[in-house]
C-alpha cells in the first residue's frame, strides 16, 4: 500500500521518528524537556515529542498550501507515521456507491473474519477536514481497527471539498451506509452487524448518517463510533477551542481553511445544518448506540463531549471516553505511538462489545 514509506529516505525519516518516539518513558520524558499542562491535563510524552519532530521537521502547513498540494503533504506525512503494515487475512480496494457514482473503497478482513460469510463491519469515514485524506493515509488505522474489534472495516473515499462542496461529504458517506446494508453479502457482512464510524470529520459524517437514518426511516447502523467528531462547525466559542486552538497539530486557523473550502460562500449558513453540525439537530432520540471518542488537548474535545452528553438526554445508549494527554489525530500515528495503540485497541473492545450479535 502507498500509505507506507516507499523510498529509501522516507523509510530512513520514519525510523528516526519511530525510535524518538518509541523511547523507554523516562528517556523520551527527559527529551520532551518540562511537561505541558493545561486544563488540569499533561500532554503525554509520545505526542509532545511528536510535535517536537514536526515543528523542527518545518513541514508547511496545510492552510499555507492549495487543497491539491494539501494532499501531497497531509499523504506524505501520514507515511512517517503509519508504521509497517499490519497483516491481516486480507485486504482489499473495491468500490461502494456515492451519492453521484461509484467510489473507491478498501475492505480490511482480520483473521477471525476470514472463514465467515456474515461478519460484523464498520464503515470507517476518514478525516482530513472534508479537503484532505484518503485510503492510503487511513491505511494504518483501518488495519488495527480491523484486528483489534475482530470486524471486517470497509474505509470509503468521500469526494472532498472545495471540488465537492458540502453536502457531497454527507451524501456520499449515506450514500455508502446505504449500499452496504442493501447488499452486505458483497462485503462478507451481516446486514444486522453494520456500524458507521469515522474521526474528525469522519466522525462527523458518521453521525450524519446516524441521524439520517432516523429521519428518513431506513434501517439505522448497529453502532456508531465517532472518534473526536466535529459536531458544531457553526462556532468556535467553546472552552477547548480557546485553550488548544493553536500549537497541538489542529488549529482554529486550519479549522477555519477547512471550513471555507468545504462550505464556500454560505459557511455562515450551511454550517448551522445538522448534516453540517450534527449537535444542533433538534431531536437526538432514538439513534443507534455510539461510542464517542475524545482527546484532552484538542480545540474539537468539547463539541464532542456535549454530542455525548445530548445523546444521552436523548435516551441514546451511550458511552464517552476521554484520553487525556492525547492530540487531535492520535489516531493515525500507531505506528510510533504506543499511547495511539492501546487507545485504538481499546475503541476495537468497544466496537467488538457494541456489534457482538
Amino acid at each position: 500500500m502507498t500509505g507506507y514509506p516507499t523510498s529509501a529516505a522516507d523509510r530512513a525519516q520514519a525510523a528516526a521518528l519511530h525510535a524518538a518516539i518509541g523511547l523507554p518513558p523516562r528517556a523520551l520524558r527527559a527529551l520532551c524537556g518540562s511537561p505541558i499542562v493545561r486544563d488540569g491535563q499533561t500532554l503525554d510524552p509520545e505526542a509532545q515529542m511528536l510535535l517536537r519532530l514536526m515543528g523542527a521537521a518545518r513541514r508547511p502547513t496545510l492552510q499555507s498550501l492549495s487543497p491539491v498540494d494539501a494532499r501531497v503533504e497531509y499523504n506524505d506525512a501520514m507515511r512517517l507515521v503509519a508504521g509497517r503494515p499490519l497483516p491481516l487475512a486480507q485486504v482489499r480496494d473495491v468500490t461502494v456507491a456515492g451519492a453521484d457514482g461509484p467510489l473507491p473503497a478498501r475492505l480490511f478482513v482480520p483473521l477471525e473474519c476470514a472463514a465467515g460469510a456474515h461478519s460484523a463491519l464498520l464503515v470507517y469515514f476518514h478525516g482530513g477536514g472534508w479537503v484532505v485524506g484518503d485510503l492510503d493515509s487511513y491505511d494504518a488505522t483501518c488495519r488495527l481497527l480491523a484486528r483489534s474489534a475482530g470486524v471486517r472495516v470497509l474505509s470509503v473515499d468521500y469526494r472532498l471539498a472545495p471540488e465537492h462542496r458540502y453536502p457531497a461529504a454527507a451524501d456520499d458517506a449515506w450514500a455508502a451506509f446505504a449500499d452496504v446494508r442493501a447488499d452486505a453479502a458483497r462485503f462478507g457482512a451481516d446486514p444486522d452487524r453494520i456500524a458507521v464510524g469515522g474521526d474528525s470529520a469522519g466522525g462527523t459524517l458518521a453521525a450524519v448518517c446516524a441521524q439520517r437514518a432516523v429521519a428518513t426511516g431506513e434501517p439505522a447502523p448497529a453502532f456508531q463510533l465517532l472518534i473526536y467528531p466535529a459536531t458544531d462547525s457553526s462556532s468556535q466559542a467553546t472552552a477547548s477551542f480557546q485553550l488548544f486552538g493553536e500549537g497541538f497539530a489542529l488549529t482554529a486557523d486550519l479549522m477555519r481553511w477547512f471550513h471555507g473550502h468545504y462550505f464556500g460562500a454560505d459557511e455562515a449558513t450551511l454550517a448551522l445544518e445538522s448534516a453540517a453540525s450534527p449537535l444542533l439537530a433538534a431531536d437526538l432520540a432514538g439513534l443507534c448506540p455510539a461510542h464517542v471518542v475524545t482527546a484532552g488537548f484538542d480545540p474539537l474535545r468539547d463539541e464532542g463531549e456535549a454530542y455525548a452528553a445530548r445523546l444521552r438526554d436523548a435516551g441514546v445508549a451511550v458511552t464517552a471516553r476521554r484520553h487525556p494527554g492525547m492530540i487531535h489525530s492520535f489516531v493515525t500515528t500507531p505506528g510510533p505511538g504506543r499511547a495511539a495503540r492501546e487507545a485504538i485497541v481499546e475503541m476495537g473492545g468497544v466496537l467488538r462489545a457494541g456489534l457482538a450479535r
